[in-house]
């Protein structure tokens, strides 16, 4: 069953921090500062005043969610202002290898050419396994560096949207 993806909701706060903590606990042993890295993952529903977030469902369960933040609104200054991004993609364990993150990547490249922006950019590391070669088979590119994470390395990949 393919997922529902629609827009967030406050009330979907708690499950989408929750969801964010357990798509990202995999990786806790790769940061230097698991609580502190985890404090941050444990707020992703804060980056629906910064953007739009979107979440995916599959019968009734929350499946993923990612952020979406268009050309011209604030973000770290390794993307440019211009570009349009989309930060923390997360799907549940539970429902990994269904395709929800490729959805979601493509709701928010929808969005970027609905905003006119000519760039889409995303920041990731190598550490995800499996993100990061689904943005490279989706055309995305290594543009430059990025400031490491507590201590996990990132660079930023950058498509054109048209």
């Amino acid at each position: 069953m393919p997922a529902n993806i629609r827009e967030f909701n406050p009330a979907d706060a708690l499950n989408v921090n929750a969801l964010a903590l357990r798509a990202f606990e995999q990786f806790q042993s790769a940061y230097n500062d698991w609580p502190a890295f985890r404090a941050r993952v444990a707020g992703m529903s804060s980056l629906a005043d910064a953007g739009e977030l979107l979440v995916a469902e599959i019968d009734g369960q929350l499946a993923g969610a990612v952020a979406y933040i268009g050309p011209g609104k604030p973000k770290p200054d390794f993307f440019r202002p211009e570009w349009a991004i989309m930060r923390m993609l997360v799907v549940s364990p539970d429902f990994r290898g269904q395709g929800i993150g490729r959805a979601l990547a493509e709701k928010c490249l929808q969005r970027a050419k609905r905003d006119k922006a000519r760039f889409f950019a995303l920041h990731t590391s190598t550490i995800m396994q499996v993100a990061l070669p689904m943005y490279l088979r989706m055309g995305f590119q290594k543009a430059l560096e990025a400031p490491s994470i507590y201590g996990v390395e990132y660079g930023v990949y950058l498509k054109k949207t048209a």
